[in-house]
């Protein structure tokens, strides 16, 4: 007998527990890793396979009154790159056979020409890219993200997916435009790099016009980084920002800058601001500051001409507030257009405060209509003390003065009225608020003002937003009712006084609109420097309304200081300008009656 073949059934057996114990080797290896481990061991490859990724909610358009874009959200891309893998990952790319041009062949890139070609598309050169990618790989080796460039547009980032670089990818990133530039850019505002509300409406709406950033994740290939479809999961869904609707129309704002700019070059102005009013709803069609800024590049206009002045700027009002003060002694039945004064050029009133008109004259016998339109600060203070201060003070609350208005716009100024007419009043300060100095107030304060008196009494809250639109809906922004302020009967025949202003004061050939009657008043006013002082020169003003026998448009004009005409004649054209503008452009009816005659002097 064969030596080996002696025990062929020893030798069975053991290559039968041989391999039950392989068996068994890779059976207790397969549950481990299939039910033991499985979870950690998924959890380890989906963490090295899966590439979390932000999804940007859209920031909310800004538009006006007509859905005019005003600010919009724009793609703009991330570049990113993966260090690991450039640092690993081999590239071929198929290219022409110089031997033999009707075949092709396969070649390796070196990294150092895809970092080249990466940083010739983004601005880079090819040192800087590899620099980036050493950078992160000395400070995790590990690292696969890091940014080549940020915030590019369409065309550069369809460049850099051309360049098919497998470890290179963008991130969409929504980024703010502005396309009507500066045109009303001192309302809207902007935003920051990283997207963050700064100033304007973008700030104080934000909560409208703010998105949700959503998350995903997808599984990538090791090797080539290449995503995989299919892997997609939603962690977060992304919301976009809601449509802010404003009362602004970007034509008329656009006018109306055009002619403040003009008028500001020609008389040497430091600023100016013109406010456009609906008389019968409060709402403001038009709001220009000079100098405006562009909120696609807002560090280009100085800092301190960045908002608008029209809502932060407070000033003493001047001779336009005589208007507020008639209108209140009318509504307390202690006078009418007809109410004669004698008007000095100095008055002494026996509380020992003195003060005298602008010009010397002789004693005039005047209306209250006369008053107004000779702007005299003796006669119009007569009117006044017919009123006790707290009364007079609460309807200048009532007008809306002293508080911001309804609009809430950032760093919007209240004005200031003294304090408390019973405590804080000294002597001079009882006269002095009855023709428009000792108290601020704000341009649009001022158009407020004039469009109670033009809505017959009733004044509207000042509205620059109209609504919101988000996915909940409508958000209406625009209250619908007013309050009532004085009587229709002071407002009218406040009204009327101001059209003997238009057309019998001084700047009558300057602020002349043919076919239509006009209600108005000029202002002289010293502006605050904010530490108890007065900036230099002066704020001439024109504040008004038309058509006056059925009002429908208030406007307002400050300009600040202009040193080739320190007067109210530098604004008149403005108003001229601007109101002629905004009647043509709404085709408003002509008036078909005219001025009723009412008597200035006795």
């Amino acid at each position: 007998m064969n030596r080996t073949s002696r025990h062929p059934m020893r030798r069975i057996l053991l290559s039968a527990a041989v391999l039950v114990a392989l068996v068994g080797v890779f059976v207790v290896r397969l549950v481990d890793i299939q039910i033991v481990r499985a979870a950690e061991l998924n959890e380890q490859a989906q963490e090295a396979r899966s590439e979390p990724v932000t999804v940007w909610g859209s920031r909310g358009d800004i538009v006006d009154a007509n859905g005019k874009v005003l600010a919009d959200s724009v793609m703009r891309y991330d570049i990113v790159l993966s260090p690991k893998q450039a640092s690993k990952a081999i590239v071929e790319r198929t290219v022409p056979d110089p031997d033999n041009p009707d075949k092709t062949k396969k070649v390796v890139v070196p990294m150092p020409d895809l970092a080249a070609e990466l940083g010739a598309v983004v601005g880079l050169t090819g040192d800087q890219v590899e620099g980036i990618i050493s950078a992160e790989l000395a400070e995790d080796p590990n690292a696969d993200y890091a940014y080549v460039a940020k915030l590019v547009d369409t065309e550069t980032y369809e460049q850099v997916k051309a360049l098919d670089i497998p470890w290179v990818y963008a991130d969409e990133h929504p980024s703010r435009r502005y396309p009507n530039g500066a045109v009303a850019g001192n309302l809207v505002g902007w935003v920051d790099p990283d997207g963050e509300p700064v100033a304007g409406l973008e700030l104080s709406e934000d909560e409208c016009l703010a998105s949700e950033n959503g998350e995903v994740s997808y599984l990538h290939s090791l090797q080539d980084w290449v995503k995989i479809p299919g892997t997609e999961i939603v962690h977060e869904q992304a919301h976009d920002g809601g449509m802010l609707q404003l009362t602004i129309d970007t034509d008329l704002q656009w006018a109306v800058q055009r002619i403040a700019e003009s008028r500001v070059r020609e008389t040497g102005a430091d600023w100016a601001t013109v406010t456009v009013m609906e008389a019968k709803t409060g709402r403001l069609l038009a709001v220009a500051d000079v100098p405006t800024v562009d909120p696609n590049n807002p560090s280009a206009t100085d800092a301190e001409d960045r908002g608008s002045r029209s809502f932060t700027a407070p000033f003493e009002p001047g001779s336009t507030f005589k208007a507020l003060t008639a209108a209140s002694v009318i509504n307390a039945g202690l006078a009418d257009p007809f109410s004669k004064i004698v008007a000095p050029y100095w008055y002494y009133p026996p509380n020992g405060a003195t003060f005298r008109d602008s010009s010397p004259h002789d004693d005039l016998n005047l209306t209250l209509t006369g008053v107004l339109i000779e702007s005299s600060n003796t006669g119009i203070a007569q009117f006044g003390e017919l009123m006790s201060d707290r009364a007079r003070y609460d309807d200048m609350l009532k007008f809306g003065l002293g508080e911001e208005t309804e609009v809430g716009f950032p760093a919007e100024a209240p004005g200031d009225l003294h304090g408390d007419p019973d405590e804080d009043w000294d002597n001079q300060t009882k006269y002095a608020t009855m023709f428009g100095q000792g108290l601020t107030t704000t341009a649009v304060q001022i158009a407020s003002v004039y469009q109670t008196i033009a809505n017959g009494g009733v004044r509207m809250p000042v509205t620059l937003v109209d609504r919101c639109v988000n996915e909940d809906g409508i958000s209406t922004h625009a209250p619908s009712t007013g309050e009532r302020v004085i009587s229709a009967e002071a407002a009218s025949e406040t009204s009327q006084m101001l059209e003997r202003v238009y057309q019998d004061a001084w700047l009558s050939d300057d602020w002349n609109i043919p076919g239509y009657r006009v209600a108005s008043k000029t202002g002289t006013a010293q502006v605050p420097d904010g530490d108890g002082g007065y900036l230099t020169g002066y704020l001439v003003s024109v504040s008004g309304f038309a058509p006056a026998d059925d009002p429908q448009f208030v406007v307002s004009v400050s300009i600040m200081n202009p040193v080739k005409m320190n007067s109210s004649a530098a604004s008149a054209p403005v108003f001229q300008e601007v109101m002629s503008q905004v009647l043509k452009k709404y085709r408003t009816v002509p008036s078909g009656a005219p001025a009723p005659e009412l008597p200035a002097t006795w």
